[in-house]
């Protein structure tokens, strides 16, 4: 046979290409989700099904690569735009990672969690854990969070008072105006909210549409944030109920708390400890009698000064049933549950290792106490088992846990164990900034707080804010490309499972409200003052947000008081109260609204997600299932801008009809039906300035 030669060659492959249609790239799919993976989530040794979605009639090969083993795909089904290639995997114990090759002609190309690509990158590999799961209930679950002290004032009781004790340069304060702003340095600062009246709102809640309700920490602790935990053993009275009260607040100008009697009483008395511990346990039976859970935080990284282990402040010195605490005495039974650095300073040493360095937050020291690491195990599932039945943990500062990376990742994995054999529907979600892959490879946590791969890229394409406020970058406003490649990336980090339990916020505790960075105006209360929070606000930009909260991968979590217009700086000033009587009514009903549409459609909470294409300010994306398929647009300009996008992608169609079920503007939202058409699979689609819109297909 002849050698062919290289414009032969060239004329060859020009003809062949001639002969049959070019590459769909656009059309190639797969993910993690039950329509490409079957069972979503397969036990150890046990046989799973992969498929793969190419245009109809488009490709002549599909190939399942794993571990330089090749899998040839059979064509399993044609339906509409698309054909489905599968093959059923035999899985072992082990991580089955893998990735396709698509042949068409003498063309060839790669799928992966990033997409199509021309090279085999190993570090983008789908990924499947045998035998990892995450509840079904957080997959796409509607949270809300609730800094207790600020939601409402159910029991005024239990509320703290003034000069009730002395923390960090401050004393206790009693707020009598529901309605003031926080102080810029407001640990002392109590508004009296608590459980009884999170259980009296509970009908909002539910009328709301929440399905999760997470606590900032409840357990006794002397801030108003509690992340400085007093007892890990019991809700703080001033939470919960108080039975026996009495004693002395402290006279002005004293700081010596071990005279602190009434705060002493509260916090240190059995029957109080008891009775907080037995409503909580009635507040978790109420949430799920109207089929919601429950999350506790879980601060394990470090305590506080006040701890009983440490009793920096002499709270528990006297006081009967209470072990004398490690920085009273070197004999305490707690002794190495801190690292001390000078061994010769006791009585009263206070040379304890800090977390940053705070003698406030005493960090906790695992590698030296087994007691302590027990202690901690058991408090991990006293608290997810009868009778209080939590239904997990969120972890604060969780990789700082411990004083090696190694500890660290060993202590999650027996946390893990712990807290599935008390209760296997348990959640363990973590606080973490920065790649979470380590901690999430199916032995440890379950999911984390979605930054990267939510609230930040999110926060940049529609404000440019960073988000505490700290800066506004006009190169990041509107940027499509950013927003894309960031998405991409760091949804590549999470295992499927994980993703669809991410809990996916716009606002929280540690951050300004969302609201507010609409705004633009850089920096905090301190230079700029409290008003200038709620000046020149976008509820547009807000309602957009929103929209793509409710359809994102992930669990959507409101921060309390942003579903009604709250607004404020970071930390201290995002921490304001709940308005009662004075919500923005147009943003809680749409709240409303966006929270029902979620619930409604499966294909928001379990579905493929396809970013379909964009613009400065305008992007498009699809959410579907085999049954479901919706197209997402935002407008975030200041003008109206129109798109041609094409939309067949997400599973539908080239010629459909797309029914609105949600639109926004600036001033107003509205689920009237209107009608759009995709013709050749493209969308026409117009908006006006600051608004968006939910498409459903209905063929």
């Amino acid at each position: 046979m002849k050698e062919l030669s290289i414009y032969e060659l060239n004329q060859r492959q020009q003809y062949m290409m001639q002969m049959r249609p070019l590459l769909k790239k656009h059309a190639l799919f797969s993910d993690g989700t039950k329509d490409y993976r079957s069972p979503a989530e397969p036990k150890e040794n046990e046989q799973v099904t992969l498929r793969f979605r190419t245009a109809k009639d488009n490709v002549d090969i599909v190939r399942l690569w794993s571990n330089g083993q090749k899998f040839v795909m059979e064509k399993s089904e044609s339906e509409g735009e698309f054909d489905y290639y599968q093959v059923t995997i035999q899985l072992g114990t082990e991580n089955f990672s893998y990735y396709f090759e698509v042949v068409t002609g003498m063309l060839h190309c790669y799928y992966d969690r990033m997409g199509v690509s021309q090279q085999v990158r190993p570090e983008y590999n789908f990924i499947i854990v045998p035998g990892f799961s995450t509840p079904d209930w957080a997959k796409g679950a509607v949270m809300y969070q609730i800094l207790v002290d600020r939601f409402y004032n159910g029991d005024p009781s239990n509320d703290v008072k003034t000069n009730e004790y002395h923390y960090i340069g401050i004393y206790s304060q009693e707020v009598d105006s529901w309605n003031k702003f926080p102080a810029s340095f407001g640990v002392g600062e109590f508004y009296g909210g608590d459980l009884a009246g999170v259980m009296q709102k509970m009908d909002y809640l539910q009328e709301l549409g929440v399905e999760v309700i997470y606590f900032n920490p409840l357990f006794v602790s002397p801030s108003n944030h509690k992340y400085d935990i007093q007892d890990y053993d019991y809700i703080d009275p001033h939470y919960g109920v108080i039975v026996e009260d009495g004693g002395e607040v402290l006279p002005q100008g004293e700081t010596d708390n071990s005279k602190a009697t009434k705060y002493i009483k509260r916090v240190t008395d059995y029957k109080n400890l008891e009775a907080s511990n037995q409503l909580f346990a009635q507040l978790v039976e109420e949430a799920h009698k109207r089929g919601m859970k429950v999350i506790l935080d879980g601060v394990f990284n470090h305590c506080g000064s006040f701890n009983k282990w440490l009793d920096r402040e002499l709270i528990y010195e006297k006081e009967l049933g209470y072990a004398t605490g490690a920085y009273i005495s070197a004999d305490s039974p707690y002794r190495n549950f801190f690292h001390f650095y000078d061994e010769g300073q006791w009585p009263y040493n206070g040379t304890y290792d800090g977390w940053w360095g705070h003698d406030t937050l005493p960090k906790l020291n695992y590698e030296g106490s087994r007691d302590l690491y027990d202690y901690i195990m058991e408090i991990a599932r006293k608290w997810v088992s009868p009778p209080y039945n939590a239904d997990g943990w969120r972890l604060d500062v969780a990789a700082d846990l411990g004083h090696s990376v190694e500890y660290n990742h060993q202590f999650w994995r027996d946390f893990r164990k712990n807290v599935k054999e008390a209760n296997p529907n348990a959640v363990i979600l973590a606080e973490h900034y920065g790649d979470p892959v380590d901690w999430l490879r199916g032995d440890q946590w379950d999911t984390v707080m979605n930054y990267d791969a939510f609230m930040e890229p999110l926060t940049w394409f529609l404000t440019g804010m960073e988000k505490h406020s700290d800066g506004y970058r006009q190169d990041m406003l509107g940027n499509y490309q950013n927003f894309e490649g960031a998405m991409n990336y760091y949804m590549t980090r999470f295992l499927t499972p994980s993703l669809q339990c991410a809990m996916n916020e716009l606002s929280n505790h540690d951050h300004s409200r969302f609201l507010t960075r609409t705004n633009h105006k850089v920096g905090r209360v301190d230079n700029l003052g409290s008003g200038a929070a709620a000046q020149d606000v976008n509820k547009g930009v807000m309602k957009e947000a929103v929209v793509v909260q409710m359809t994102w991968p992930g669990a959507p979590t409101l921060y309390y008081g942003d579903e009604v217009g709250v607004c404020g700086f970071t930390d201290p000033d995002n921490r304001r109260t709940y308005p009662w009587g004075a919500e923005d009514r147009e943003l809680l009903d749409f709240h409303k609204e966006m929270i029902r549409i979620h619930k409604e459609n499966e294909a928001f909470r379990t579905g493929s997600l396809k970013l379909l294409g964009g613009d400065y300010q305008m992007m498009c994306y699809g959410r579907f299932n085999r049954e479901q398929q919706f197209v997402i647009v935002l407008n975030n300009d200041e003008v109206q801008r129109s798109m041609k996008v094409s939309v067949w992608a997400a599973g539908l169609n080239k010629e459909t009809k797309l029914e609105q079920i949600m639109y926004t503007t600036r001033d107003a939202h509205s689920v009237a039906p209107v009608i759009y058409e995709v013709h050749g699979g493209y969308l026409n689609i117009s908006l006006p300035a600051h608004s968006s819109v939910v498409l459903k297909n209905i063929g």
